[in-house]
């Protein structure tokens, strides 16, 4: 056996051996991919295990994530931080080797997958890092951003919705840097995949706009690396290719069975297993040849490292200017100036929506690394970044986005370009289509990106377009997310801190939650955003009530205050623009604004009322919408269906 086809069954024992150690897993996929894995990151994939940072590194992303022990084999043979040890715990607790790849947990790790789709979808957002970044930064004579985006993915990746939307637009923007490495294994958890999948994939890919291109024997070294090369040479368009495998290759009892997808293999397959391959190796005994291999592999690999070195070198002496913003935009670092006394400044009321996209200009004007878009609603957004270009096959520097219809794709290709490096991102929808986003919004807060999300049209104050537009229970869904920031600001000047305080953020997304509807600037409110919760409207009499409220809905408990106090009733108004961020306050600070003395409260917000009472108690009365909204002008609506000043005062009264 030659010492690549070792290296190969290698990465199949690893594999295997560290899904039977754990007794749970999923060994097929690495069975029958091992040979494009190994082709990929022995003969192409530029890396180097010593600074896994490297700006212009090959990205790999493997897509299909339950096959994670293939991911952590490869990272263990070319040198990461992967121990034979690590690779033994293998999902154990606490293990640097867990379930699904973990991104910031395993070195080499590039982005968290495992939820199909979304790994394609992010490697569609670091080619698009890549080529802006090219654009903005390589010089005629020096290419510092020259590097390629690879991704493994499997049947189950290109049934997923999210995977159409993101390869129409990778071929759209003509990414020619993404390489897709197909696993056409056809077969899933159910069975075949003539079940439910029997689309000519590569008729597809050719209407996406990809360059096509198959090998058809998932062993045959050669005609991957030959693909692989072709795909490279390709300069206008991304590429596939379709390599026929067959899952659970080397187990005689198993291969090509949908049993083979997530279970162990058992101790007598594993025996038959060697014999079919020829392995005379003890368990989690890996060949002097094989660490040979990976080694001369990786001396190669850190020769273009060196001479990248070099031409930053002389990028960094020949480009001062541009070099030394390259690495502010690596760092994130922030303009002293960015958040003067003029970002806070608005000129009369507004709809919440109107302040984001003001507060965005400002921020962009002065932070040139932030780059982003909507789906197919920016000027409803208002999230364009003004006298910027828009991203494009034809002009790389646009900061602005076109994703087109597609909000679930559009949040997944954001964290890709955020993970890429040397960018932060925004996108923007209307608030009930955040449903459409929540697996790339959850895997947000669970790789600690400070990804942001405009979601315009936060309530029943969207009127007329009815239930279906008018948001109810989403900012609770995205509320009981562990990580995620979600803020409803009640005016501009709240809106102008939300988006400072997202900006800020170093590893927890944020929500904004905007009115489509104007409001008014009030009174008192200001800096207390950064704590959470703050008063905004103080009682004038010994205090008998709290109202607590967010966005729009603060300007009616400001009234009914107004209304109570000369009634005689001391009451105190707490605007609530970010309750995960007031919960993180000191226990003295929420004391200060919410005095355990005082049980009557009522919450106002014109939505799912349930994450309130955690605040009003259950003495308390929660204001708001536990049922779907109508259709008519949006005033009326918040009539209808009792939002309004009366009601607060009806309630207190009442209390």
């Amino acid at each position: 056996m030659n010492k690549e086809n070792l290296l190969v069954n290698s990465l199949r024992f690893l594999s295997a051996q560290a899904v039977e150690k754990a007794n749970s897993g999923h060994p097929g996929l690495p069975l029958g991919a091992a040979p494009m894995a190994y082709s990929l990151w022995g003969k192409h994939l530029n890396i180097n295990p010593k600074d896994h940072k490297w700006i212009n590194r090959d990205r790999f992303i493997l897509s299909a994530g339950h096959g994670s022990a293939l991911l952590y084999s490869l990272l263990h043979l070319y040198g990461f931080d992967v121990t034979i040890e690590d690779l033994k715990n293998f999902r154990q607790i606490g293990s640097k080797t867990p379930g699904h790849p973990e991104y910031g947990h395993t070195h080499g790790v590039e982005a968290t997958t495992g939820p199909l789709g979304q790994g394609i979808s992010m490697a569609v957002g670091m080619a698009i890092a890549e080529a802006h970044l090219a654009e903005k930064y390589n010089k005629d004579d020096i290419k510092l951003i020259d590097h390629y985006t690879y991704s493994i993915c499997g049947d189950g990746d290109l049934m997923e919705g999210i995977g159409y939307e993101a390869l129409s637009l990778a071929g759209t923007l003509g990414l020619d840097k993404l390489i897709l490495l197909y696993d056409s294994n056809s077969i899933t958890i159910e069975g075949s995949t003539k079940i439910a999948f029997t689309e000519d994939v590569a008729k597809r890919m050719e209407a996406f706009g990809f360059q096509v291109l198959k090998v058809a024997d998932g062993n045959d070294l050669e005609g991957i690396d030959k693909a692989i090369a072709e795909a490279k040479a390709e300069k206008s368009k991304p590429s596939i290719i379709i390599i026929t495998t067959e899952i659970g290759y080397g187990v005689p009892k198993k291969v090509g069975s949908p049993s083979v997808h997530g279970s162990p293999l058992g101790g007598e397959n594993i025996e038959e297993m060697k014999e079919f391959l020829a392995w005379d190796y003890e368990d989690f005994v890996v060949p002097d040849e094989v660490y040979d291999l990976a080694k001369a592999q990786v001396l190669e690999k850190e020769k273009v490292y060196k001479a990248w070195k070099d031409l930053e070198d002389q990028y960094a002496k020949k480009y001062p200017t541009d070099y030394e913003n390259l690495q502010k935009a690596l760092n994130k670092d922030l303009p002293a100036d960015l958040f003067d006394e003029e970002y806070f400044s608005f000129d009369g009321s507004m709809a919440s929506r109107k302040a984001s996209g003001l507060s965005l200009n400002k921020i962009a004007a002065k932070l040139d690394y932030l780059v982003g878009g909507s789906a197919d609603l920016g000027p409803s957004n208002n999230s364009e970044i003004k006298g910027e270009s828009f991203f494009s096959k034809e002009d790389r520097a646009g900061r602005n986005l076109h994703f087109g219809v597609r909000e679930h794709a559009m949040a997944a290709i954001s964290n890709g370009i955020y993970l890429h490096g040397g960018l932060s991102t925004y996108v923007a929808t209307f608030l009930v289509f955040s449903d459409y986003m929540k697996g790339a919004m959850r895997l947000s807060a669970i790789m600690k990106l400070p990804q942001i999300y405009i979601l315009t049209h936060d309530s029943i104050g969207v009127g007329e377009d009815g239930p279906t537009h008018q948001p109810i229970e989403q900012i609770s869904m995205m509320r009981t997310m562990p990580n995620f920031n979600v803020f409803r600001p009640a005016d501009a000047v709240e809106t102008a801190y939300a988006w400072k305080m997202a900006i800020e953020s170093k590893e927890t997304p944020t929500a904004l939650a905007l009115s489509r509807q104007g409001l008014k600037n009030l009174d008192g409110s200001g800096a207390g955003v950064e704590r959470g919760a703050y008063v905004i409207a103080k009682e004038t009499k010994d205090l008998d009530l709290i109202i607590l409220a967010s966005g729009s809905e603060v300007e009616l408990a400001i009234e009914a205050k107004e209304i109570l106090e000369k009634d005689g009733l001391g009451t105190r108004v707490v605007s609530v623009p970010c309750m995960e961020i007031f919960d993180s306050q000191d226990q003295a600070y929420k004391d200060q604004v919410l005095p355990k003395n005082v049980t009557k409260r009522i919450s106002v917000e014109a939505g799912a009322t349930g994450l309130w009472y955690k605040y009003i108690g259950l003495e308390g009365q929660a204001l708001g919408l536990d049922r779907f909204g109508e259709s008519g002008p949006g005033s009326q609506v918040y009539d209808y269906l009792g939002i309004t000043t009366a009601k607060i005062v009806e309630i207190a009264k009442n209390m």
